[in-house]
């Protein structure tokens, strides 16, 4: 029977020093219109964690990652988006593009199932 859980997907990237607090703001009331945006597109539980030095490290789930970041790509509101956050990153450019994702190397509730040991 094939995995029918959602994709959890965790990437980094690296906001400016300089731009730390402006970024925090942008972040804290983010456009409504692109808040359904990324719903719509699939995005779920989605986070972002900002460390001093400016590495932001995000988590969501999804069920098809790849199709979720084609649905916003198709996006107006994305491409304001990501147009208005370009000059927080280091790298500049589209931010969804700069995206490292990383490969989830644990999950506590997977090895307890497996183990066959309660998750709660």
């Amino acid at each position: 029977m094939p995995d029918r859980r959602p994709a959890r997907v965790c990437f980094t990237s690296q906001v400016r020093p300089d731009r730390l607090d402006a970024y925090r703001a942008a972040h804290a009331e983010v456009w409504p219109e692109m808040l359904e945006a990324l719903r719509d597109a699939g995005w779920r539980d989605y986070r972002l964690f900002l460390r001093p030095d400016g590495l932001l490290v995000g988590f969501l789930e999804t069920d098809d990652y790849a199709a979720a970041q084609e649905a916003m790509a198709r996006t107006a509101v994305n491409a304001r988006w990501q147009a208005a956050m370009g000059d927080f990153f280091v790298d500049g450019g589209n931010p969804d593009e700069g995206f490292v994702v990383l490969d989830e190397v644990f999950h506590l509730e997977a090895q307890l199932e497996r183990a066959g040991l309660p998750t709660g």
